[in-house]
């Protein structure tokens, strides 16, 4: 096959390597040194990057710097502040398809100016200048809005909470918060624990508030009980929910609420919510 390709002018092959895909194009970088040119050439790399990437250059938090379009696609791969520095842009490394961070600040939050309830600081693992972090409340409420035209189209997304529970955490797996996405007409429910299981803990509880939970948990809509799983960069995540982008134009609305005036919860630190592709 490689040797049928060698025998194509450079433009013609580049041509016909732009309709693959970033992980073919990098295969055949290490599988034939003879494309190689081509297959890291300009030609094929522009496909690859998004359409509205003057649009995202020009959100950029800070300047870009790169002398390939190769190179500006993991650059962007890595992701890139923009918007002020409130929201993180990234490409999926072997689709090419877009990715979005909004961090807590672009995020609706109940009572998150109320020093009382809720802290802004800074966390060294973010990417983010602030995360915030539940002092005490008795309910949450946590929504975050994208625009489809910022996501690719005919694609499925996951929204995913980002978060941390510190050390002086409590109350925080009591009762399973309801979640939903929802875009148009169309409204997606769950249920999920903000804190990741205890089996000692959540022993203990049985034990001594066993009515109350039950009691409790009637007022929360059926669903799985998802529980936060551990990511890569040292954060955990609950799935808020998914959504189909059909086209562009439409507004998706990711929300969690945990059910209020019932048990006081703290330690919970949020940095954004992150809506990827799922294929």
């Amino acid at each position: 096959m490689a040797t049928k390709l060698n025998m194509l002018p450079e433009d013609c092959l580049s041509t016909i390597l732009s309709f693959t895909s970033p992980a073919d194009a990098c295969r055949l970088t290490i599988a034939a040194s003879s494309l190689r040119s081509a297959a890291e050439s300009d030609t094929v790399w522009a496909r690859f990057l998004p359409s509205d990437l003057p649009s995202i250059i020009s959100r950029a938090h800070s300047q870009l710097d790169f002398s390939s379009k190769k190179e500006l696609y993991f650059q962007l791969c890595d992701s890139v502040l923009v918007d002020g520095g409130i929201r993180s842009f990234s490409l999926n490394k072997l689709s090419g398809k877009k990715c979005c961070l909004l961090s807590a600040r672009a995020l609706s939050i109940s009572l998150s100016n109320e020093p009382n309830h809720w802290s802004w600081t800074s966390h060294s693992a973010s990417r983010f200048s602030e995360v915030i972090e539940l002092k005490t409340i008795s309910g949450i409420e946590i929504e975050g809005r994208i625009s489809t035209d910022n996501l690719t189209p005919k694609t499925t997304y996951g929204a995913y909470l980002i978060i941390k529970v510190s050390d002086r955490a409590f109350g925080l797996d009591s009762i399973p918060s309801e979640t939903s996405v929802s875009m148009n007409e169309c409204l997606v429910t769950n249920t999920g624990y903000l804190c990741p299981l205890d089996n000692k803990k959540q022993q203990l509880e049985s034990l001594f508030f066993m009515n109350r939970r039950r009691m409790m948990e009637k007022r929360v809509v059926k669903g799985e009980g998802r529980r936060p799983c551990k990511r890569e960069d040292g954060w955990m995540e609950i799935e808020l929910g998914e959504f189909f982008v059909g086209g562009k134009g439409e507004e998706v609305k990711m929300n969690l609420m945990e059910v209020k005036g019932h048990q006081l919860k703290g330690g919970l630190i949020i940095e954004g919510i992150e809506v990827r592709p799922k294929c």
